[in-house]
C-alpha cells in the first residue's frame, strides 16, 4: 500500500518517492495543501476501493496513519 500511496503523491507535489516515509506529514514535509489533499484522497478512495469518511481524514497528519486508517476499510 506505501508503495501505491507514494505514486499517487508525487502527482500531486514534486518530491523524490523515496523521501516519503511512513513518518512523512502531508502537509508539513510533503508540501500538500488541503486541497491537493482531498484530491489525493479521491484517488485513494478509487485506487484502493474505500470510501474515506471526512471527519475521521481530518485526524490524519502522517503518511503510517493514513495507511492504518486505509487498512481498517478494506
Amino acid at each position: 500500500m506505501l508503495e501505491k500511496i507514494k505514486e499517487l503523491i508525487v502527482n500531486y507535489v514534486e518530491v523524490n518517492p523515496d523521501d516519503i516515509t511512513l513518518e512523512s506529514r502531508f502537509i508539513d514535509d510533503l508540501g500538500l495543501n488541503s486541497y491537493d489533499f482531498m484530491c489525493m484522497l479521491g484517488d485513494i478512495e478509487d485506487a484502493f476501493a474505500i470510501a474515506v469518511d471526512e471527519a475521521e481524514i481530518v485526524n490524519i497528519r502522517t503518511v503510517g496513519e493514513a495507511i492504518a486508517y486505509f487498512e481498517t476499510l478494506q
